[in-house]
């Protein structure tokens, strides 16, 4: 029996401290090691998915349900009275009484070379009494009994069609093709699973932090407001000027407000992804997700990628699975196109006596043979069924050949895409890394000029919207670019091994 079976494989992770949930509404941290292994037993997706070759599974098993042999036994008691007869002289004889006993068994089935079989046995023993009249014209009675009885093997073998593939053996490789496909489709079904929960972990990172720029914006435009508030008072700036202070902290408490509604909603759709019991164990907690958003540099090879794509994506996989599917279809139509020619035979023994016992006892001995061969061909003279299923099967074949070919570049290309992606998402993580460490400076210069009264509230306002802005850039890009390194691990179909996720399928 074939059963798939998931191990995570996870250095630093304790099964005890995942199984640890609370609901005080209490934060969790929460890895992303963690966050997969979670997923792996309770997403609802995935045990969704999980039955699907399990169902495959024995469908398969039912199609070897027709080599199964199948018995059946009968037994019957019948009586029968027949009517008088007239005789000359006017004497009236009493009809004849008879019963009769019969018991048959059979015992049939096919083999999974598409030989028919057949062992029948029966016996019947009839018993009764005549009368006749004898010379002085007395009526007597005339008691009788026998029986008899065979036992019989007969077979029937095909030589051309439905001799090396017939529709139960169609069935059953069909069958063993669609539990690879239903072990494939859980394989992708899981990838694609752990890729989105990869990727909305890193937005959940994203919106904490983003949360986090945003609170310092705040920090920065009211501590700019109590400034104001203190030259203004000495007279060292227009009332204007801590207007627009105040305008700039008020939207910056907005800002705030709505990154913390998208974190929430983001904290959602991960919890979403890593439990069945989201109401019991899960809605009143705040994840808190461990690390931050980093970019090593790449290492991509367009050529490995491309490699990996070709040979490991399941995709592809599914795509020659049903190129094999339709490869069976194909030699069971080509093996219809031939006429019907079996042969066949019967070998088995006579019995019969006075009893039950006599009879069984002529067949045990075994010396009243009975045997019979022969053949039997079937022409049938136009075959259109069979000529246009196997014309169609045959295009169908080659329809999907290219669907594959097709697939297989559309791979590469997109593996090409996403190479070029990482590489500029790396570049924009640097430039926009700059881009924030210049608007830190230029801040802290334009807030020492502001103090001397060389620059103006104004342009320290813009400064600090700018900083805003370019920290935000850059965590996105942060952001983008691991996504992007989930998302060519999943069209290379790597993303169980670079998540260290052993699936076995035993």
């Amino acid at each position: 029996m074939r059963l798939l079976r998931i191990l995570l494989v996870l250095a630093g992770v304790h099964t005890a401290a995942l199984a640890q949930t609370n609901t005080t509404g209490e934060a969790r941290p929460l890895t992303l090691q963690e966050a997969i292994e979670l997923a792996l037993k309770h997403n609802l997706d995935l045990q969704i998915d999980r039955y699907n070759p399990l169902v495959s599974f024995y469908g398969l098993k039912a199609n070897y349900g027709d080599y199964d042999p199948t018995l059946n036994l009968q037994g019957s008691h019948s009586h029968n009275e027949a009517g008088s007869q007239l005789l000359g002289g006017g004497f009236t004889i009493p009809g004849s009484v008879s019963d009769s006993d019969t018991f048959l068994g059979d015992l049939g089935g096919k083999a999974p070379w598409g030989m028919t079989y057949d062992i029948s046995g029966n016996v019947q023993d009839t018993y009764g009494h005549n009368f006749g009249v004898d010379t002085n014209g007395q009526i007597f009675k005339i008691p009788f009994e026998n029986s008899r009885g065979n036992v019989n093997l007969s077979v029937t073998q095909p030589l051309l069609r439905n001799f090396w593939i017939d529709s139960t053996r169609l069935n059953i490789h069909v069958a063993k093709n669609r539990l690879k496909y239903s072990e494939v489709t859980l394989k992708l079904q899981i990838m694609q699973i752990l890729t989105t929960l990869e990727q909305a972990y890193y937005d959940l990172i994203y919106n904490r932090e983003n949360l986090t720029v945003q609170q310092k914006a705040v920090e920065l435009a009211e501590r700019l407001v109590m400034e104001n508030r203190k030259r203004l008072e000495v007279g060292a700036l227009a009332p204007l000027d801590l207007q627009s202070a105040e305008a700039q902290a008020a939207s910056s408490r907005a800002a705030v407000f709505a990154a913390k509604s998208q974190l929430d909603t983001q904290e959602r759709l991960v919890k979403s992804l890593i439990t069945d019991r989201y109401l019991d164990d899960w809605s009143a907690i705040t994840l808190e997700p461990v690390g931050t958003l980093t970019a090593v540099p790449p290492v991509v090879n367009l050529r490995d990628s491309w490699s990996k794509g070709l040979s490991q994506r399941p995709e592809l996989q599914q795509a020659k699975l049903d190129i094999e599917r339709a490869g069976l279809q194909l030699k069971y139509d080509r093996n219809q196109l031939y006429p019907e020619l079996d042969v066949f035979g019967s070998y088995g023994f006579n019995g019969s006596g006075s009893e039950f016992s006599d009879a069984l006892y002529d067949i045990q001995r075994t010396d009243r043979p009975v045997w019979s061969y022969g053949g039997k061909i079937s022409i049938p003279l136009a075959n259109l069924r069979a000529r246009n299923n196997y014309k169609s099967t045959k295009a169908n074949l080659q329809q999907l050949t290219l669907a594959l070919k097709q697939l297989e570049q559309n791979t590469m290309i997109l593996i090409d895409n996403d190479i070029g992606t990482i590489r500029a998402n790396y570049d924009q993580v640097q430039a926009t890394r700059a881009a924030r460490e210049f608007q830190e400076a230029a801040l802290a210069a334009e807030q020492k000029k502001l103090e001397s009264g060389k620059s103006t509230t104004y342009t320290v306002l813009q400064v600090q919207r700018d900083l805003t802005s370019a920290r935000g850039s850059e965590i996105q890009a942060l952001d983008a670019y691991n996504k992007s390194l989930s998302q060519l691990s999943l069209h290379e179909g790597t993303t169980l091994q670079r998540l260290n996720v052993n699936l076995e399928v035993k």
